[in-house]
């Protein structure tokens, strides 16, 4: 029997979590916490899609603010969607990292990457986060440019995909995603009519018909006088 090489290794979901949690284990965020919390609540956040986007939202800020290249990611085993979408999501990738708004629209031109963007999003833009970043930076808060970039994300996806996200990482959300749903619907509902059903004519009376007489009965059969006779017949004898 011929020797068996040994079982390719296959990057799953689990390992995108633990690579994410050791990569950004000693970072913090713009409010000195811990900023594997952050990357994890994004990968927590896409659920409820395939296993690339997933990954991509744990490790969505790895080519951002660490060291990891495309190959070293590649040799891991991330698949080349994966990593297609990560590199879409990281500013420092476009073609100019200080227009944020451009970033959003380059982000918005591919579904996957959108999503992830909008967990992301959804997850810097909770509400005990956006009173804490508007106390640091009462001038202009960061999270001014998150509530700017919620449009053009939510306009590139199914409304379905963004109620999903939203409602694990951030329900807070979903008044705002009513709301611009509303503006976006332009029925002028105040003077909506609605066509009226043809009424079906009614069927014209049918005068009824006159009865039949009934049909005396045929007098019965006169019994016969008598038989007929009845000649023999011969019996064949083979």
């Amino acid at each position: 029997m011929p020797e068996q090489g040994p079982l390719e290794a296959r990057f799953t979901v689990e390992t995108a979590k633990v690579l994410a949690e050791v990569a950004h284990n000693r970072q913090k965020d713009k409010l000195k916490r811990p900023y594997r919390e952050h990357v994890l609540a994004v990968g927590d956040a896409l659920a409820d899609f395939d296993d690339d986007i997933r990954i991509a939202g744990y490790l969505h800020d790895i080519a951002e603010d660490t060291p990891m290249t495309r190959q070293a990611l590649l040799d891991m085993g991330v698949s080349d969607r994966a990593v297609g979408i990560i590199e879409r999501v990281t500013k420092r990738l476009h073609d100019n990292p200080d227009d944020y708004q451009a970033g959003i629209r380059f982000i918005a031109e591919d579904h996957d990457a959108t999503l992830v963007k909008i967990a992301d999003n959804a997850h810097n833009s909770l509400p005990e986060r956006v009173q804490a970043l508007a106390e640091k930076w009462p001038d202009k808060p960061p999270v001014t440019r998150y509530a700017d970039a919620r449009p053009v994300l939510y306009a590139a996806v199914a409304e379905p995909e963004i109620r999903k996200i939203l409602e694990r990482i951030n329900p807070f959300l979903l008044p705002e995603l009513d709301d611009m749903l509303d503006e976006a619907d332009d029925t002028d509902y105040e003077t909506l009519s609605y066509e009226t059903v043809p009424a079906v004519e009614p069927i014209e009376a049918v005068e009824p018909v006159e009865p039949i007489e009934p049909v005396e009965p045929l007098a019965p059969l006169a019994e016969p006088s008598g038989t007929l006779p009845v000649e023999p017949v011969e019996t064949r004898r083979d």
